[in-house]
């Protein structure tokens, strides 16, 4: 079943500041920085705004379908499963018929504050931003608000629209790695 994801983020953060400012809220680290890849996947047949991500999280992997309905802070669903490895899992798609229409990679540290998550995430070409990601959307407001961030300065835009702020389609891009 589609869970709703509640998330909100905060574009072009100093990385240690964000992470100075959730340890003295009283959050934890949960992971350190590391390496995630994915591979994205249009469904069949295509849907505008749906898609199918496999990540390895660096820990882990999962396969999701993602569903974005708006831009608010609960305007995507999610449906993830965890699977076993990456690359099988990839195999098992491309077997299945599913050719990826991406790689992308990025880097991400993760923090608890309290229920809520919060992952400094760092992508090619753009500035770091912070994923807030709670349980309700009450719940992402009042973490935003205990790290002294304005409601107003924040997006729940998906990556794909992060992007193109900075003048870049992402969809243009068939491999997005570090260099």
């Amino acid at each position: 079943m589609a869970a709703i994801e509640y998330e909100a983020k905060a574009l072009g953060i100093d990385p240690s500041d964000i992470a100075h400012r959730i340890l003295a809220a009283g959050g934890v680290e949960t992971t350190g920085r590391r390496l995630m890849r994915r591979y994205v996947y249009d469904t069949v047949p295509a849907v505008a705004g749906r898609w199918v991500r496999l990540r390895d999280t660096g820990d882990g992997a999962t396969l999701c379908v993602k569903q974005i309905a708006t831009d608010e802070v609960d305007g995507t669903r999610e449906t993830e499963v965890t699977v076993g490895d990456f690359e099988e899992a990839a195999e098992l798609l491309r077997l299945a018929g599913l050719t990826p229409r991406g790689y992308q990679e990025n880097r991400r540290t993760s923090y608890a504050l309290g229920a809520v998550r919060l992952e400094i995430d760092e992508w090619p070409l753009i500035p770091p931003y912070l994923e807030i990601e709670g349980d309700s959307e009450r719940a992402v407001w009042e973490a935003a608000e205990a790290l002294g961030l304005e409601r107003a300065g924040l997006t729940s835009v998906n990556t794909t629209k992060v992007y193109h702020r900075y003048g870049i389609d992402l969809g243009a891009i068939a491999d997005l790695r570090f260099e």
